[in-house]
C-alpha cells in the first residue's frame, strides 16, 4: 500500500501568549515575551520564581464549571485547543457525523506529565483530611490519555485513541504517530498534539533542582535566552498545541482550507544519558525525517527549534543541525519560539508545530527575542529579535526529550 498524503487542515493553541492561535502568533511575530512572576502558588522560597503562565484562560468558554472540576488543568488546555482546531477544520461532529465518517476520525493528543497539580492537591487533602477526601474524579482527572478520551466523546470521534508520552517531545511525537495513521489507512482524520499544565510546586521545584531553570527572577521577560551567551536555563510554561491532520483526498473532497503538507517525520534514540544532551541522536532524527519526506537537506528554508535556552542543549542542537544539513545549516533560518512561550515540555511540539506551519502559510519566521549577545558556539542564523519576511517551501521542526527520545517533522508549502 503507498503511503497516502496528509494535510493540515485545522490548528488550535491556548498558550502564554495568548488563548487563540490568531492573538498567540501577533504575539509571536511581535516578539512578545509571555513569562513573568508565577502567581499560581508562592514561590517565594523558589531558586525559580517565573514561568510563561496561560492568562485569562477561561475553561467555562468549553465546558461548565461542574465539568471542569473533574478535570486536571491539562486536560482544560487540550479539550479548548482540540475545540478550536475541530471548529477550524470545520469538522462535522456529534449528530452531523455518519457512523462509519465517525469512525475514520481519531485523537492522539498526550502530556509529558500529566495532571501533577491535581495529584499534589489530592495528596495535601488526603494528608490533612483523610482518605475519605479523595476524589472520585482523581484518577481521569490526572491520568495523561484522558484529552484524547473527553475529545473523542465530546466530538463523537470513534477512530484511534491515544496519547504518546516521551517527555519533550510528547506533542511532535502524537503529530507524527497521527499523520502514520492517515498515511497508511487506519483513519482519515487525526486530531493531534500535546497539553501541558505544570507550574507547580512540585513542577518548578523538581527542574529547580536540577538546576535545569532560569533563575533570572528579576528580569523575567529576558530570561529565556536560546542561542544567547548568557542563558542560565529554561523557563517552565504550559499550554497546549493540537493540530487536525487529514488525508489529503479527504480534505479536498469536502473542500477544507489546507494550511500545509506534512511530508516528513523522523524519530531516534540517544542510547545515551537519561538527560543530557547527545548530538548523534537529533542529528539521526533529522536524517531519518528528511529521508522520510524525500526532501534534500538543501531544500530546508526555516527550521522551528527545541532551543530551550540551556547552556549544554543549544549548543548540542546547533551542532546536530549542523551535522543533519551540512552546509547548508549556515543558510536555514533557525528560531526558538521558547524565547517567548517558555518551555511547555509535552505540549512544546504541539504549540511549536502551529507556529512552524503558521510560518510556512505566511512566509515569515518569527524572531528568537533576547538575543543580546550570542553564543559564538551557536553560530547559525536564529534570526535574532526581529521576525523576517521570507521564502520558505520546506520548514521543519525538532523536538528532544528526557530519556533520550527525538522527534523531527517536516512540513511543506501548498
Amino acid at each position: 500500500m503507498s503511503r497516502r498524503r496528509v494535510v493540515v487542515t485545522g490548528l488550535g493553541c491556548i498558550s502564554p501568549v495568548g488563548n487563540t492561535v490568531s492573538e498567540s502568533w501577533a504575539n509571536i511575530l511581535a516578539g512578545k515575551p509571555g513569562i513573568d512572576r508565577i502567581t499560581k502558588f508562592d514561590a517565594s522560597s523558589f531558586s525559580c520564581q517565573i514561568a510563561g503562565e496561560v492568562k485569562g484562560f477561561s475553561v467555562e468558554s468549553y465546558m461548565s464549571s461542574k465539568e471542569a472540576r473533574t478535570m486536571d488543568t491539562f486536560i482544560h488546555f487540550g479539550i479548548a485547543a482540540a475545540s478550536q482546531a475541530v471548529a477550524d477544520a470545520g469538522l462535522p461532529t456529534g449528530d452531523a457525523l455518519g457512523e462509519e465518517e465517525a469512525t475514520r476520525i481519531g485523537c492522539i493528543i498526550g502530556s509529558g506529565i500529566g495532571g501533577l497539580p491535581m495529584i499534589e492537591e489530592t495528596h495535601t487533602e488526603f494528608t490533612n483530611r483523610g482518605a475519605r477526601r479523595i476524589s472520585p474524579f482523581f484518577v481521569p482527572a490526572s491520568i495523561i490519555n484522558m484529552i484524547s478520551g473527553h475529545v473523542s466523546i465530546r466530538f463523537g470521534f470513534k477512530g484511534p485513541n491515544l496519547a504518546v508520552v516521551t517527555a519533550c517531545t510528547t506533542g511532535l511525537h502524537c503529530i507524527g504517530e497521527g499523520a502514520r495513521k492517515i498515511e497508511y489507512g487506519d483513519a482519515d482524520v487525526i486530531v493531534a498534539g500535546g497539553s501541558e499544565a505544570t507550574v507547580s510546586p512540585l513542577g518548578v521545584g523538581g527542574f529547580a533542582s536540577m538546576r535545569a531553570l532560569s533563575t533570572r527572577n528579576d528580569d523575567p521577560s529576558t530570561a529565556s535566552r536560546p542561542w544567547d551567551k548568557d542563558r542560565d536555563g529554561f523557563v517552565l510554561g504550559e499550554g497546549a498545541g493540537v493540530v487536525v491532520l487529514e488525508e489529503y483526498e479527504h480534505a479536498k473532497a469536502r473542500g477544507a482550507k489546507i494550511y500545509a503538507e506534512l511530508v516528513g517525520y523522523g524519530m531516534s534514540a540517544d542510547a545515551g544519558h537519561m538527560t543530557a544532551p547527545n548530538m548523534d541522536g537529533p542529528r539521526r532524527a533529522m536524517i531519518n525525517a528528511l529521508r522520510n519526506a524525500g526532501v534534500n537537506a538543501d531544500q530546508v528554508d526555516y527550521l522551528n527549534a527545541h532551543g530551550t535556552s540551556t547552556p549544554l542543549g543549544d549548543v548540542n542542537e546547533t551542532n546536530a543541525i549542523k551535522a543533519a544539513l551540512g552546509d547548508h545549516a549556515k543558510k536555514t533560518v533557525v528560531n526558538s519560539t521558547k524565547s517567548m512561550t517558555g518551555h511547555l515540555l509535552g505540549g512544546a511540539g504541539g504549540i511549536e508545530s502551529v507556529f512552524t506551519i503558521l510560518a510556512l502559510k505566511e512566509q515569515k519566521s518569527p524572531p528568537t527575542i533576547n538575543i543580546f549577545n550570542q553564543d559564538p558556539e551557536c553560530d547559525l542564523d536564529y534570526c535574532a529579535n526581529v521576525a523576517r519576511d521570507m521564502r520558505i517551501d520546506f520548514a521543519m521542526k525538532n523536538n528532544f526529550g528526557f530519556g533520550g527520545t527525538n522527534g523531527t517533522l517536516v512540513f511543506k508549502r501548498v
